[in-house]
């Protein structure tokens, strides 16, 4: 059974963001705007995207 992926492109700045939110943006891979990754739409990716769910882009 194949894994759905999802698109996350990061589409606000990282300045004045929570040390948090930066962290968990750079776990995914996401340093600058319009840096984009696919990902495996699992429970650990819904809840990054949780953090930092008002600085991204999610396309399913």
């Amino acid at each position: 059974m194949a894994t759905k992926l999802a698109k996350v492109t990061l589409v606000k700045s990282l300045i004045g963001s929570k040390p948090n939110q930066k962290l968990t943006a750079k776990s995914l891979g996401l340093n600058k705007i319009g840096d984009c990754i696919e990902h495996a739409n699992d429970g650990v990716l819904k809840g990054k995207l949780k953090v930092i769910g008002h600085l991204v882009k999610v396309d399913e």
